[in-house]
């Protein structure tokens, strides 16, 4: 690990908290930092830190916003959806992305989350490391689908999107829900 991220990790602690409306714009911030995620409007962050604050957290250090994860539970569905994970570049190495989705999934309102859910492009190999990192880290079985395809639903502007789904093991289930 690069000494600047060992001091990051030794002596600015990170919080985790559900998101504020007032946190938007710094959300909106991060993800725009965070290539190549998509962008939304700084309304839409908004909307989620508000609306979906339940099922998001923000990473705090010394004040900042430094972490972000979006998400939502699938109506008339056990799974929890995944929109966005952000890490700023000044925390990245730390684990972050993983600790907050274990956050997450740790929350009473995704305590009844049988799978987690998300969709990544094939080439977005960070994500595909995040999500295969926190399935052995959960003891979870991950699988993938074509699920937004190129064509069909992007109008042939956007790689096909696969759906990924981690099967969360019945044990980390009942541990949550104690």
């Amino acid at each position: 690990m690069p000494k600047d991220v060992q001091d990051i990790a030794r002596h600015d602690p990170l919080t985790f908290r559900k998101p504020d409306p007032t946190d938007g714009a710094a959300i909106w911030d991060l993800v725009r930092q965070c290539k190549p995620l998509d962008e939304n409007s700084m309304y839409c962050n908004l909307v989620q830190a508000d609306h979906f604050r339940d099922t998001c957290v923000v990473a705090e250090r010394n004040g900042q916003i430094v972490g972000w994860i979006s998400g939502h539970m699938i109506p008339n569905e056990d799974a929890l959806f995944i929109w966005q994970v952000a890490v700023s570049p000044a925390a990245r190495g730390l684990g972050l992305g993983r600790r907050m989705l274990t956050h997450l999934l740790g929350r009473p309102d995704c305590a009844t989350a049988r799978c987690l859910n998300t969709t990544i492009t094939r080439d977005n190999d960070a994500s595909w490391g995040l999500f295969r990192s926190l399935a052995r880290h959960l003891g979870g079985q991950l699988s993938d689908d074509p699920h937004y395809t190129r064509h069909a639903h992007f109008d042939g502007r956007h790689a096909t999107e696969h759906m990924v789904t981690i099967t969360l093991p019945a044990d980390a289930i009942h541990a949550r829900a104690a």
